[in-house]
């Protein structure tokens, strides 16, 4: 900021008027000594100039979805008002290829009766709700999980109200460890494919797009392991079941 630099040029020259003084007062006992020359700082150089840009992109990433929940409504704009089990119910329906009998996640279908009262709860695919301000509206935003049976995948949507109505803004299928919540950004970790290390995926809310925009990927370090060369693998590609 403008107004810290004269704060630390002051500093700095205090600094070095109080050097040259203990300098004068205690002779070469004190004097500062050289380490030798430093490092020429090299620019970046820009390798093959000429060399033709990709056609498409490397991964398919859905870099975000919004779609309106069909058959629920928001009473009073109350975001925690409405049934979790309600809405994952709804995007059953909405999405059949994917629930229905001959769907690759038909098992949450079957399972999602256990949710209601007087089911086997240890068999809900629906995991705990969670409710923050993702869009900066100052109202709670509804961050919801669910199991994709017969796969290992864990389904992760977040939803927020407009006019009465629940909007879904965040879309994302992937085999998942753990997720975080970040100011307006949520984060997801999966396991990488290089041993050792974990897959992070940031999701970042983007007013212009009035939804969870994925912002970044990366690999971390989290352990021990040995490095192996990465390949590119259709399962690093996050599905979002909302077309």
């Amino acid at each position: 900021m403008p107004v810290r630099r004269p704060v630390r040029t002051a500093l700095t020259v205090a600094a070095v008027a109080l050097l040259a003084a203990t300098a004068t007062a205690c002779g070469d006992a004190g004097e500062l000594k050289s380490a030798g020359p430093t490092q020429t700082a090299d620019s970046p150089a820009r390798l093959w100039p000429d060399l033709r840009p990709a056609s498409s992109p490397a991964y398919p990433y859905a870099v975000s979805t919004r779609e309106t929940v069909k058959g629920l409504t928001v009473p009073g704009d109350d975001i925690r008002a409405v049934d979790p089990v309600d809405v994952v119910e709804a995007e059953l329906r909405a999405h059949t290829a994917d629930y229905g009998s001959k769907g690759a996640y038909h098992a949450t279908a079957d399972r999602m009766k256990e949710c209601r009262p007087g089911g086997d709860r240890a068999r809900c695919p629906l995991l705990k709700p969670y409710y923050r301000d993702l869009t900066g509206d100052g109202r709670p935003d509804l961050t919801l999980g669910f199991r994709l049976y017969p796969t290992n995948q864990t389904a992760v949507r977040v939803y927020t109200v407009e006019g009465h109505h629940l909007v879904q803004v965040l879309a994302d299928n992937d085999a998942i460890t753990g997720v975080e919540l970040a100011g307006r950004a949520l984060i997801e970790r999966s396991p990488a494919d290089i041993s050792g290390y974990e897959y992070r995926t940031t999701w970042e809310w983007d007013p212009g797009q009035r939804a969870m925009v994925f912002s970044r990927d990366e690999y971390l370090h989290i352990g021990g392991g040995r490095a192996r060369h990465r390949t590119p693998s259709p399962s690093l590609t996050p599905s979002a079941s909302a077309s």
